[in-house]
Parts: C-alpha cells; sequence; structure tokens
C-alpha cells in the first residue's frame, strides 16, 4: 500500500478466491471505487445475503460471495470487492430468510435477484434481469437545463420505441433513442419545447398474457436503468450515455425533458407473479400488504409499493435524483400518482410523506413535478392532490369538458369557461401552471379516432374488448370508423382543429400526443399497451397526408408562443360574451362563447367556440386601445385559410361582427 492510497482500497480478507473488505453502507447498489467495487444492499428481514458474481453471458456464476455478519450494520450488507473485470461483469444477489407468506416474506435463496439501485440491467437475452456496473465518463460539454417556466411549456408525450420505430421514419437506428436524437429538427419545426417519454425505466416486453406483449412499459423491474432495447448501443451496454446524449441534444434545441415514472407497482405482481427484485429482498418492506400477506392492488396490475414507508420513500428519493442529477431529466409525470398518498393498509394520509419529501427536495428544487391525480381504486384527486405548492396536476377534468363541448353536449359551456381560464375552481391557489391541460394521451384515442368512432374497438387485445374505457365522450361524425364520405371526413378534420385550438388558447400546461398533429389513428383501439407494431407506431408517411393538419397544429403553437396572455404568464383580464357582446349565455343549452384574454398593451385575443349545427353571427366588442380586429384561425375554413402565420393575420372586413360556422372555433387578435 502506497502513502497516496486511500485506506478503504485494501482488502482485508478473501472470499471465495476475491480479495474484500467491509464496504461503505452508502450509497445503495454497486459504485465503483479505487481498485474494486462496493456493493451494498437492503434487506431488513433476511438471514443472509450473497453476492453472485457472472462473467457477461455465461449461465454460471463465476463466483458466490457471501456477506460476513461483521459486513452488516444494521439491515445493510455491504462488501468492496476487489479485482473485478467491471466492463464484462454481471451480478445479483441471493437473499435468504424466512419463508412465510402469510407474514409477507417470501424469500428464496435459489432466485438471483436484480439490484433495485443497479444503473443499468443487462435488458437482453436469457439473462435481461442481472445488473451491471455503469462507467461515469459521459462528456456533458457543460449542459445547462432550459428551465422553461411552467406557463411557456407545450409538452409532446411520446413513446421512444414508437416515435421512430416504422420504416417510415428514415433514421438510421430506428426505435432508439439516437433515432429520437435525429427527429429534433421536427420538435423543433412543430414548436412543442418539451418531451413527455412514456416509460424508459427497464422492464419486461413481453410480460401480457394475452398478446406476450408489453408496449408502454408501466411494469418497470429497474428503476434507475435506462431501458436497453430503446438504445442503438444497447448490446454493447452503452443505453446510459445514449440516453444521456438524447438529453443533451434536447436540451441544445431548447426541449425540456420529462419522464413518466412508475412509483406504484412493479413488474412483480400478486403471489403468482415472479420472483425479481423486491419480492426477494424485503417483501414485507416494499410492498402494501393485507394482514394475511397478500398484496393490495390499488394499481391494477397485482401489487402496490408501500411508498411512504420510510425505505421504500428514501429508494423513490434516490432515484429521481439519480435521474435529475446525473441524467440531467427535468422533471417527471407520476403513473397513478394518488397511490403515492396512501400508508401502508391502503388509507388515505393527509400529509403524505413521499409527496412531502420530494416536493422539497433539495436536489428536486428545480425539477417539474406532475401527478396523475387517480388511481385504479377509485381514489381520484384531480384538485385535491396534495400539492405543497410544487405540484402540477393532469387536469382530467379538463380533458372530459373539452371532448364533450367539441362533441356537442349540453350543459358543459360554462364548465368550458372555466378549464380555459386554466380551472381556477381547482387551481386558485397554485394559479393555472397547476394544470396540465390534455385532450388525448397515450391512454384512450387518438385524436383522430375521438372524432370517429362512438365505441372502442380492443378485440385484437385478446380480452373481449373488455378492457379499455368505456367513456370516451367521442363522437364519430355520423360513420364508425374509416369512410370515404367527403362530409364526414371534412367535419372530423374540423373537429381536430376546434380541439387542438382550444387546447393551444387555454391556460394552464397544453400537452400534446404525439401523432394528434398528423391524423394518426389506432383504428378505434383505446388500449393499445398491448401492440408493438404498425398500430402503435407514428407513420411518417402521414406528416405529408395530413399536411394541412400538421401547418394547423405548427401555427396554433407559435400563436400561443406569441402571447403569453394565453399562457397565463402575464397579468391581464378576461371578459366573456355570447351571440352579444358582454352577454354570455351560461344557461343548459347554449353552445356558444365566446371570451376576450387582454393583456393589456398589445396582446389582446378573442376566442369564440361554436358546438352548434347552425352557425351564429357574433357581436364583437370594440377592438381595445384603438387598434383593430385581425382573425388569426377559422376551424370552419379551408386550408390553408383555417390559421395564418402569427404576425401575418388579416384584418377582418367587418370590426363588428363575427360569422362562425357550424362546429368550429375562430380566433381574433389586435393588431
Amino acid at each position: 500500500m502506497t502513502a497516496l492510497e486511500p485506506i478503504d482500497a485494501y482488502p482485508t480478507q478473501r472470499i471465495a478466491g476475491y480479495p474484500v473488505r467491509a464496504g461503505r453502507s452508502l450509497p445503495f447498489g454497486a459504485t465503483r471505487v479505487p481498485g474494486g467495487v462496493n456493493f451494498s444492499v437492503y434487506s431488513n428481514h433476511a438471514t443472509s445475503v450473497t453476492l453472485v458474481l457472472y462473467r457477461e453471458g455465461e449461465p454460471e456464476p463465476m463466483a458466490e460471495l457471501p456477506f460476513p455478519e461483521s459486513f452488516r450494520v444494521g439491515s445493510v450488507y455491504a462488501m468492496t470487492v476487489f479485482g473485478l473485470d467491471v466492463e464484462r461483469l454481471e451480478y445479483g444477489y441471493r437473499v435468504d430468510g424466512p419463508r412465510r407468506p402469510w407474514q409477507g416474506h417470501r424469500f428464496d435463496p435459489d432466485v438471483v435477484l436484480s439490484d433495485p439501485y443497479a444503473r443499468m440491467l443487462t435488458g437482453h437475452g436469457p439473462y435481461r434481469h442481472r445488473s451491471r456496473v455503469t462507467l461515469d465518463d459521459f462528456d456533458w460539454e457543460d449542459d445547462r437545463p432550459p428551465r422553461l417556466p411552467h406557463e411557456d411549456l407545450v409538452i409532446y408525450e411520446l413513446h421512444v420505441r414508437g416515435f421512430t420505430r416504422h420504416a417510415s421514419s428514415g433514421v438510421s437506428a430506428p426505435g432508439t433513442y439516437a433515432g429520437l436524437v435525429e427527429k429534433i429538427p421536427y420538435l423543433r419545426e412543430l414548436g412543442v419545447n418539451c418531451v413527455e417519454l412514456m416509460p424508459v425505466f427497464e422492464f419486461d416486453e413481453t410480460d401480457n398474457v394475452f398478446t406476450g406483449v408489453n408496449y408502454w412499459g408501466y411494469s418497470p423491474i429497474g428503476f434507475f436503468a435506462p431501458k436497453a432495447s430503446y438504445a442503438a448501443t444497447g448490446r454493447d451496454h452503452m443505453q446510459v450515455d445514449e440516453f444521456k446524449h438524447l438529453v443533451k441534444e434536447l436540451h441544445r434545441a431548447g426541449i425540456e425533458v420529462l419522464l413518466d415514472v412508475v412509483f406504484n407497482h412493479t413488474a412483480e405482481g400478486d403471489e403468482r407473479g415472479p420472483t425479481i427484485s423486491f419480492k426477494g429482498l424485503d417483501n414485507a418492506t416494499y410492498y402494501m400488504l393485507t394482514p394475511d400477506g397478500h398484496y393490495y392492488n390499488f394499481s391494477g396490475t397485482g401489487n402496490t409499493l408501500n411508498c411512504n414507508h420510510p425505505v421504500v420513500r428514501g429508494f423513490v428519493l434516490d432515484c429521481l435524483r439519480y435521474w435529475a442529477a446525473e441524467c440531467h431529466v427535468d422533471g417527471f409525470r407520476f403513473d397513478l400518482a394518488a397511490i403515492l398518498g396512501r400508508g401502508a393498509e391502503g388509507e388515505l394520509l393527509h400529509n403524505p410523506p413521499l409527496l412531502e419529501s420530494l416536493a422539497y427536495d433539495p436536489i428536486l428544487r428545480d425539477r417539474k413535478l406532475i401527478a396523475e391525480a387517480w388511481d385504479a381504486a377509485g381514489l381520484y384527486q384531480v384538485g385535491s392532490f396534495p400539492h405543497y405548492s410544487r405540484w402540477s396536476e393532469w387536469n382530467g377534468r379538463y380533458r372530459d369538458t373539452v371532448r364533450r363541448y367539441v362533441k356537442g353536449d349540453l350543459g358543459v359551456t360554462g364548465e368550458l369557461a372555466t378549464r380555459m381560464v386554466g380551472s381556477p375552481d381547482m387551481y386558485s391557489r397554485r394559479g393555472a401552471a397547476a394544470t396540465v391541460n390534455f385532450i388525448t394521451s397515450h391512454d384512450g384515442f387518438t385524436l383522430r379516432d375521438l372524432v370517429s368512432y362512438d365505441h372502442k374497438h380492443n378485440e385484437a387485445n385478446g380480452e373481449g374488448n373488455r378492457d379499455g374505457d368505456d367513456a370516451n365522450n367521442s363522437w364519430n361524425c355520423g360513420h364508425e370508423g374509416g369512410t370515404d364520405d367527403p362530409a364526414v371526413l371534412a367535419l372530423r378534420a374540423r373537429q381536430q382543429r376546434n380541439a387542438l385550438l382550444l387546447l393551444l388558447a387555454s391556460r394552464g400546461v397544453p400537452m400534446l400526443l404525439a401523432g394528434d398533429e398528423i391524423g394518426r389513428t389506432q383504428l378505434g383501439n383505446n388500449n393499445a399497451y398491448c401492440h408493438d407494431g404498425p398500430l402503435t407506431w407514428f407513420d411518417w408517411g402521414l406528416r405529408e397526408e395530413n399536411a394541412d393538419l400538421f401547418r394547423f397544429t405548427r401555427r396554433a403553437i407559435a400563436f400561443r408562443r406569441a402571447h403569453p396572455v394565453l399562457r397565463g404568464g402575464s397579468p391581464g383580464s378576461v371578459h366573456w360574451h355570447g351571440v352579444s357582446a358582454w352577454s354570455p349565455d351560461w344557461s343548459a343549452h347554449s353552445r356558444v362563447l365566446a371570451a376576450l384574454f387582454d393583456g393589456g398593451g398589445s396582446d389582446c385575443v378573442y376566442v369564440a367556440a361554436n358546438s352548434h349545427w347552425e352557425s351564429h353571427t357574433l357581436e364583437l366588442p370594440p377592438a381595445p386601445r384603438g387598434r383593430a380586429w385581425h382573425l388569426f384561425a377559422d376551424t370552419a375554413a379551408a386550408p390553408p385559410m383555417d390559421a395564418f402565420e402569427p404576425g401575418a393575420e388579416p384584418p377582418l372586413a367587418n370590426q363588428s361582427q363575427l360569422s362562425i360556422g357550424p362546429r368550429s372555433v375562430a380566433i381574433l387578435v389586435t393588431h
């Protein structure tokens, strides 16, 4: 040992032929140290833990190293192993302990478990659950997060694989992080400034009893590990670097990155499911269990993580800190986030420790936190989610209201007004930035299908069309599914523009589903989680086929960016109108609504919506401050006159009246 060599780099004994010493308890996981790797793993109820080492791709272990009792501190087993070929190393743990399922203990030393803190899993082949040690040599080149204000975001929800997997994508590595990098110019052209990536945590793509396909990825296996099969370099174990490169390039383009994260359950399922990691490490700690050892199922997938247990809470915090600090991710959307506010027996907590910890964590201070504020057991907290002045929410009430209005339902005009101004009935304290407004997402119909189908068509899922939501608030415009009827097609095109224009003219944070801007369809399937093929892939041929819709969406996004008064990012007033100026009609039969967003100065926008099947002539208020009304968009007009380039809007011929067509939306702006 040299004078400069740290004392903890010196082995003290040998186990299974390897020089080792007692390790450091923190951080958990496998951490490179001088001359070796420090392995640290938690189990409160284990009686013994063994580190299992493999050479890359080999079926049998090259060594198994039991942790001496002297290497355990409390519930943490830690050991530093020297002389390992880290680049070819795979590892896992055998954990022994009581086998008493009725008490929640399911230890099985015959199973080699994944490390829940592993930054990388093999991800391919028969040993895809094995853990690996990462290299920390990525060059971020002074990357800086864009740190965009909430109200300036336009979120674009996409599936990493599906976005470029189609042959029409033309990228060099379809279906990968690298392929997505090649499509950044498209995102910039469209005008979105934030991508929300559907799950990129490692998951089992075959985890489905009906079709054998898990496409969406909402059953995580490795919470710290980027999905290997989403990386062109995954078979070379470079998925971490490829993911980081994607983030860096998106940031370079001024685009933020949100991750859709799943901390409500895991891929291990209930007592019938596999043992992969948590179940064999310490089942009674990590999962919510009934008194007789069965699994509470608030997630609808068989199990529920015990997120407010201090150890599990620490795991979630460590995970998100890693993605934020080491992978430069800008924020997170939490799947079924209402579960994160439940206690060990499923009870609703008034001050959930996990949600509070995330809200005040110093590392996550600048990261966006977005809750899907409901769960699969009926808990619906939209507007009442414990927010600590930090959390935003997917606004399901916005989605349902706009769908019903565009469809033509009665009795929703007044609620539409509330939703358009940031849902102050729910977010008065947090402001409009707390509401993430959306009309479609991965879960449900695409926008094109929303106006093409009255009913879901999920027969291909193998569940007898019983899966998926029946309450879609959709309308097929007169014909179910595909048609050549020009009148039906024209109405569907207008209805899609109506929905997009209302979304992008509403205060709050708009979220678009990838492909809606080019008319992507799933043929009426509103639960396409189990299809990895043309049904779910982004067909880039639609970019030209539906060029009018793309142009319209791009201009609507640009218009929103040009007018802070629509985003709630500047002070201003909202005045309501109807067929008569200054006289909104809030009655149950009303189908016409107009809003004047006046930000003072030159920022003044008038939005008019008509869900009636007849035209109406609206009396316009005088344009403020001696200006004149100009027409930005009219969805009843034939493309390309349905929307103009922001700043080049033509003056309105009649400054006192606006004729608004049947089932249409129009926007005026002052110049």
